[in-house]
């Protein structure tokens, strides 16, 4: 285990960092004493700093080889990236009532817009941004990294499912449910909901710029080029 320490610290600070403020009495006195606004802030600074953390703990762990680099592995993330953009433009801020952070103001179950898609659009996108990196970073240290992120976002959907089914009651949360997807695509193969307008042309806008700013700060943020050799 040595030198792994600080890989091991980091991953447990960030564990923790999602564990606590999960609890609904912490969270309820967090959000009392700084406000909802400043809660979710607070929330999103500490979690970030707490990633940044663990991805560069990630990085100085010991090198443990589990498969070899090869050229087409880096096409992994870069097919899957304008993928996570789409989910990530599309549903922030979206009317959503079954998922984290999402509100119920303009939600229409009839229409769900991005919940018939998918019903948590950012943890799917957190998953296939997490299983696209495990391809081109074949060592122990980011499989942990990667693996776990991936797992904790899928996992992170059922979870949120069963909460918001305690809270709204088993016949609204069905109400509310009926044509969105927990998996990808769900509702739409099974004729459950089918678009009602054309996608937005500013969060198709806004999907293209964060792909593009992802894609630019990759080297120098990151220190390796995302591109294809």
């Amino acid at each position: 285990m040595s030198g792994w320490g600080e890989f091991i610290a980091a991953f447990a600070a960030f564990l923790l960092s999602h564990a606590l403020p999960a609890r609904p009495a912490l969270r309820r006195r967090l959000a009392a004493a700084v406000g909802e606004r400043g809660y979710l802030a607070l929330y999103s600074l500490v979690s970030l700093a707490i990633l940044a953390w663990l991805v560069a703990a990630a990085g100085r762990a010991p090198y443990v080889g589990l498969w070899t680099m090869e050229p087409w592995q880096y096409w992994a993330p870069n097919l899957a990236m304008p993928l996570v953009c789409l989910l990530v433009a599309f549903g922030v801020g979206a009317p959503n009532p079954l998922s984290f952070g999402g509100h119920a103001a303009g939600f229409d179950p009839a229409h769900p817009g991005i919940a018939g898609l998918a019903r948590h659009p950012l943890l799917i996108a957190i998953a296939l941004w997490a299983a696209a990196h495990i391809v081109p970073n074949g060592n122990l240290a980011h499989l942990l990294l990667f693996g776990s992120f991936a797992g904790l976002a899928l996992l992170g959907m059922t979870a949120i499912d069963r909460r918001k089914q305690r809270q709204l009651g088993g016949a609204e949360w069905a109400a509310l449910a009926a044509r969105t997807s927990l998996w990808p695509g769900a509702a739409l193969l099974s004729g459950r909901w089918r678009p009602s307008s054309p996608p937005s042309p500013v969060r198709l806008a806004a999907a293209l710029l964060l792909w593009l700013v992802l894609l630019m700060l990759h080297r120098p943020v990151i220190g390796v080029s995302p591109l294809p050799p």
